[in-house]
C-alpha cells in the first residue's frame, strides 16, 4: 500500500458499506471538495444485492477509474477530489480479497470488509475519514449489532493508524434515493448537487459531507459544516466540481447539464399498483437483486454490467398509492430474467390501507475515534 496523497493537510475521504440505491460517494465528494476539503477516493464495485461506486462512475462516456499514482495525484491537485478504484500500485491485494470473498461466500465476514475498506482508505493518505455503515434488510451485515461491530472495528484500526475517524450507522430496510442502477443513479446524483434530490438521500448526502469537513478543520461543529456543505450548492460550485472532476477522468462532462447523454435502456416498464393505500414496506434487497437480474449488478465478480438498465422508484415507505399507479419504472435492455425481476419487485412492496407511522430516521447511531 503506498500512500496517495501525502502534500496536504485538510484531507478527508469518505467509505460507504454498500447499500441499494447507494451513490451519496458522488454526491459528498463534490460538496467536501468545493467546501474546501481534499478528497481522495479508492472505491469499489458492486457486488451481489448492492451497488458500487466505480460500477456508476464507469456509465459516464470514458470516464477512467483506473489510473496510474502519479495521474491521480495530478487530478488531485486539479480538482481538489478524484476517484478511482485499486490498481496494481495501489491497495494491490484488494482485489485478490473481493473475489476471495465471493468465492468462498464471505461478503459479509467483518474482519474481511473491515481490512478491505480500511487497506484503500489507508493507502489515500488521508488525515481523516467518515464511513457510513449500513445496517438493516438490504445491508451486508442485516443485524444492527453486527454493524455496530464493523463500525467500531474500522474505527479501531483508524485510530491505530493515528487518523480520525467518524462512522454513521444508517438504515438500508428501502433503497436510498428513487433511482437504482448506474447512470440513473448518475443522474439523480447530478439532480442532488442541483438540489433537487429526494429527501433522503439530500439528508445522508450532506450529513456524511459535513463530517468531513468538521473533520478536516475547516468547521467547528456538524451544524456550520452542514451549513457551509448547503451553500456549495445553492451557489453552484458542487456541481461544477463534479464537472471538472468528469473531464479530468476522461467522461464527457456534457452528461451534467444534459443527462440524456448518459446510457439509455431499450425500453421501459411502468409496474403498476394492484391495490389502493399506503406503502408500509419497500425491502432493499429484493429490489438490489431484481436490478441485478435486469443487468445493473454482478452475480459474480467477473459478471459484465449494462449501465443502463436499473429502476425508478415512483413509490416509497409512507406514499399513497392507487390502483393502476405506477410503484416503480422498470428500464429494462435484455428481457431473458425480466418475469422474475418484475415479479421480486411487487414482492418488496407491501401496500396497506392505513398510513403508516413516521418513517424512521437514516442516521441510526454515530461513532468517533480521534488519535488525539
Amino acid at each position: 500500500t503506498r500512500s496517495l496523497c501525502d502534500w496536504s493537510s485538510d484531507v478527508c475521504s469518505s467509505d460507504l458499506h454498500p447499500g441499494v440505491g447507494d451513490k451519496t460517494s458522488l454526491i459528498l465528494a463534490p460538496i467536501a471538495a468545493a467546501a474546501g476539503v481534499i478528497v481522495p477516493m479508492v472505491s469499489g464495485r458492486g457486488l451481489g444485492h448492492t451497488g458500487g461506486t466505480l460500477d456508476k462512475l464507469q456509465s459516464i462516456p470514458g470516464l477512467q477509474v483506473d489510473v496510474d499514482l502519479e495521474r491521480y495525484k495530478a487530478i488531485l491537485r486539479e480538482t481538489g477530489l478524484v476517484l478511482i478504484g485499486q490498481t496494481a500500485e495501489i491497495a494491490p491485494a484488494d482485489k485478490v480479497l473481493y473475489a476471495l470473498r465471493d468465492a468462498t461466500s464471505t461478503v459479509e465476514s467483518i474482519p474481511l470488509l473491515a481490512s478491505s475498506i480500511m487497506s484503500k482508505k489507508l493507502a489515500e493518505g488521508i488525515d481523516g475519514l467518515v464511513l457510513d455503515v449500513k445496517t438493516g434488510a438490504g445491508a451486508f451485515l442485516t443485524d444492527l449489532d453486527d454493524s455496530r461491530r464493523l463500525a467500531e472495528t474500522m474505527c479501531d484500526i483508524g485510530r491505530a493508524m493515528g487518523k480520525k475517524v467518524v462512522a454513521l450507522i444508517t438504515r438500508m430496510d428501502q433503497p436510498l434515493g428513487r433511482a437504482v442502477g448506474n447512470a440513473v443513479e448518475v443522474a439523480e446524483s447530478i439532480a442532488c448537487l442541483r438540489g433537487e434530490g429526494p429527501d433522503d438521500l439530500m439528508e445522508v448526502s450532506l450529513l456524511l459531507a459535513a463530517e468531513m469537513v468538521r473533520l478536516a478543520g475547516l468547521a467547528g461543529t456538524v451544524d456550520e459544516a452542514r451549513a457551509k456543505c448547503a451553500r456549495t450548492i445553492d451557489d453552484g460550485s458542487a456541481l461544477d466540481r463534479f464537472r471538472r472532476l468528469i473531464a479530468a477522468q476522461g467522461g464527457d462532462a456534457r452528461v451534467v447539464d444534459d443527462p440524456s447523454l448518459l446510457p439509455q435502456p431499450r425500453r421501459t416498464i411502468e409496474l403498476e399498483s394492484k391495490r389502493a393505500g399506503f406503502i408500509h414496506a419497500l425491502s432493499a434487497r429484493p429490489i438490489g437483486l431484481a436490478t441485478m437480474l435486469l443487468g445493473a449488478g454482478r452475480a459474480r465478480v467477473d459478471s459484465t454490467i449494462d449501465p443502463a438498465v436499473g429502476l425508478i422508484l415512483r413509490k416509497k415507505m409512507g406514499d399513497r398509492v392507487e390502483i393502476g399507479e405506477s410503484l416503480c419504472t422498470v428500464l429494462v435492455d435484455d428481457e431473458a430474467a425480466l418475469s422474475k425481476a418484475l415479479m421480486m419487485i411487487e414482492d418488496a412492496y407491501r401496500v396497506a390501507d392505513e398510513p403508516m407511522d413516521e418513517p424512521r430516521m437514516v442516521v441510526v447511531e454515530r461513532l468517533e475515534a480521534d488519535f488525539s
